[in-house]
């Protein structure tokens, strides 16, 4: 490795916050005001087809909370961790620019193309305005991705959170509080602000009595939970939330999670400003080449896929043309929801990267590096021995060794930086089990939203074919699309690993950015905006080349060496599929940028004559 650094925390804290407040002010204006010509006169889906059950108008800030609930996933957290083997550089760059440049522009043109099209998934989009074969075949493909995605998330913290009942405990009473709160909002006018007071002080209750209760043998052995049972209830968590009422529990929970989430993230920052801590990890590694124990593949193009949220991220688009789209009540809010939550997951992630790297490089290897091949790894590199881990063993009373997927060097990054805090040394143990419990949140509030919207995907598949499924509110078909979805990502879930899912969630997930992008580049030409529909057709292209270029070099250099064969098999799946949807909408491309006739829409947009198929 070369030599570190050195260079100061609080400089990238001041550097994000500069660019991404910049972002907003100019670049997500030009967005909603000249790319989309976003108009609170129009109807939105939540207003016109009020059903108080999926279609349901929520106020703006209660909306950005679930919205950045459900997409701040384990991406923005795990993905700039793994991607620190590389260096600190490398994902710094790609989160500021990615985010600014793709994943804001992604999130607002998608959540938009769904409110237009009545709420509707990102595959009755790409039928519409391209074809129904396309359409059909993206169906296939997104709901093919959205599985490997949710498994991918489930993994993230699966290694953390087991045999942690500290942990674990905390992550579960965030339940019984979101119900609460989902009553008390449904059923008393104007309580959101009491709502909100009450889920943080119950939250807080929780978060402090949990380590008590855990003293008690008994109870602590209740939430003592070994890997393969948390891999069970991580899917029946998913089932419920997908099945009960969006009010009940998914949307105050995930309000109350976006209470941890950012006041958390805060709280690393205000940490930093105190600690002020130097950078350990060197700008480059040795493994920008290839090789590294967490990540295998070079640099490039891995860190696009490596970090597959905080930058950029494809399944936003299941969010943004599933749940949030039918809860929006003004037009004018996709501003301030998609780019803006956007912007926040982007600070998440770069504090998520901060926080690794503030670790000593051979602390940080060690605790990502699997057990069985660790001594071979130092042989490697005898430079990279671990210096302080035994120090964060001995109080945080975990063995730390090998406990890869990212989640656990965050949270003792995280711990470690609290720790420094004045009058805080002694609480290592606590910091480190609120990092889990918060790490977790994240992932649980996208799944749920995730399953939630794979059931509404499935649905629509079936109902093709048994159209009683198109009813969405038929119980029997709820039940059984969301079995049946359910099951499929969880098997994942429960018979495979982090090291070997996530590459194959980052490759799948990008490519759906990809689609999201190229599919909505489509409405933008068919509205006459073709100059405008460059913003959102050149990150897509890129996204789409570079993705196909880091799931040839998995496959073939990673997979296949490894006899990793289904997984080899998965992967190129996704890319054929994805494949012939990009061919299906370039091809549409040409047939708009060959029309001139136009006709006005219900909201007085100049648009493309539609041609009869």
């Amino acid at each position: 490795m070369e030599s570190i650094n050195g260079i100061n925390a609080l400089t990238l804290v001041f550097v994000s916050l500069l660019v991404f407040a910049i972002a907003y002010r100019f670049y997500g204006i030009f967005i909603a005001n000249k790319v989309l010509r976003l108009n609170s006169k129009n109807v939105t889906p939540a207003v016109e087809f009020a059903d108080g059950h999926d279609y349901v108008a929520t106020n703006k800030n209660v909306l950005f909370g679930h919205h950045f609930a459900a997409i701040a996933a384990a991406g923005p957290l795990v993905g700039p961790v793994l991607a620190a083997q590389f260096g600190y550089l490398p994902g710094t760059l790609w989160i500021l620019i990615g985010c600014v440049l793709g994943g804001g522009v992604h999130d607002m043109v998608v959540l938009f193309a769904s409110v237009r099209h009545k709420g509707q998934s990102l595959a009755t989009i790409a039928s519409k305005e391209i074809g129904p074969v396309t359409g059909t075949i993206a169906g296939f493909a997104i709901l093919f991705i959205l599985i490997l995605t949710l498994a991918g998330l489930s993994l993230a913290c699966i290694s953390a959170m087991h045999e942690a009942s500290w942990s674990l405990f905390t992550v579960l009473i965030t339940m019984p509080i979101a119900i609460v709160m989902g009553l008390l909002m449904r059923y008393r006018k104007n309580s959101v602000t009491l709502a909100s007071i009450l889920g943080v002080f119950l939250l807080i209750i929780g978060i402090v009595g949990g380590h008590n209760l855990m003293q008690n043998e008994t109870i602590n052995h209740i939430f003592h939970w070994d890997i393969k049972t948390i891999s069970i209830a991580i899917p029946i968590y998913g089932f419920i939330a997908s099945v009960l009422p969006v009010w009940l529990l998914l949307v105050p929970r995930d309000y109350l999670s976006t209470y941890l989430k950012i006041g958390t993230i805060l709280m690393l920052a205000v940490g930093i400003i105190f600690v002020h801590p130097t950078i350990q990890m060197p700008s480059l590694t040795s493994f920008i080449n290839g090789g590294g124990p967490v990540i295998g593949g070079p640099v490039l193009p891995f860190i696009f896929i490596v970090i597959a949220c905080g930058a950029i991220s494809g399944f936003h688009a299941i969010i943004a043309t599933g749940t949030t789209p039918k809860m929006i009540g003004d037009e004018r809010e996709i501003l301030f929801v998609g780019y803006g939550a956007m912007l926040v997951e982007g600070f998440v992630a770069l504090m998520a990267l901060i926080a690794a790297c503030t670790l000593m490089p051979g602390d940080y290897f060690a605790i990502n590096t699997p057990v069985d091949t660790y001594n071979s790894f130092l042989q490697a590199h005898p430079s990279l021995h671990a210096v302080d881990l035994q120090y964060f063993i001995d109080h945080i009373g975990i063995d730390l060794h090998g406990r890869t997927g990212g989640a656990v060097s965050l949270a003792v990054g995280m711990a470690h930086i609290f720790n420094n805090i004045p009058y805080m040394d002694r609480l290592m143990a606590y910091w480190y089990n609120f990092a889990i419990m918060f790490e977790a949140v994240f992932i649980l509030t996208a799944i749920d939203a995730g399953t939630r919207v794979g059931r509404f995907f499935l649905q629509e598949m079936l109902g093709n074919v048994i159209p009683k499924f198109n009813d969405k509110n038929w119980l029997p078909g709820i039940i059984i699309s969301s079995t049946l979805f359910t099951f499929a990502w969880g098997y994942l879930v429960y018979t495979g690993n982090v090291s070997s899912i996530w590459p194959l969630f980052g490759i799948s997930n990008q490519l759906l950015a990809a689609c999201g992008l190229i599919v909505c580049t489509t409405m933008l030409i068919r509205m006459n905006r073709k100059k405008y529909a460059l913003c959102a057709a050149i990150p897509g292209v890129f996204m789409a080349v570079i993705t196909f270029w880091a799931g040839y070099i998995q496959v073939v250099d990673i997979y296949y060496p490894n006899e990793q064969y289904l997984l080899a098999t998965l992967a190129t799946i996704a890319m054929l599929l994805m494949l012939v949807v990009f061919i299906g909408t370039f091809k549409r491309w040409l047939e708009l940028l060959n029309m001139k006739t136009l006709v006005t829409d219900k909201y007085g947009d100049s648009v493309k004559q539609l041609v009869e198929r």
